[in-house]
């Protein structure tokens, strides 16, 4: 048996949604039974939801990112360094991705 779920989106949502899905291979009814799916497999959001973080530069002067960004090149020329693939392994590994 299955159930009839109706929401309201904006015209603009739904049509770039339906834009993105069609462009991943399927529809954007297919995509929310995908979200429900993994919203009940996970027992909550399948994704976080939080607050944008504010810039942390916004309150820096152009003076402090300047030092900072000579603080960075110094690191780097001693060394204080890791590569980028590295580091993503590590995260992929940390974080089971």
């Amino acid at each position: 048996m299955s159930t009839t779920i109706q929401i309201r989106v904006d015209d603009e949502l739904k049509q770039k949604s339906d834009v993105l899905f069609k462009a991943l291979g399927t529809d954007t009814t297919s995509a929310i039974r995908i979200f429900l799916t993994q919203a009940v497999a996970s027992n909550g959001f399948p994704f976080e939801i939080r607050r944008p973080a504010a810039n942390p530069y916004a309150p820096m002067t152009e003076r402090e990112i300047l030092q900072k960004l000579e603080q960075a090149r110094d690191h780097a020329r001693s060394g204080l360094y890791r590569d980028a693939g590295e580091a993503t392994a590590a995260m992929r590994e940390k974080y089971g991705l």
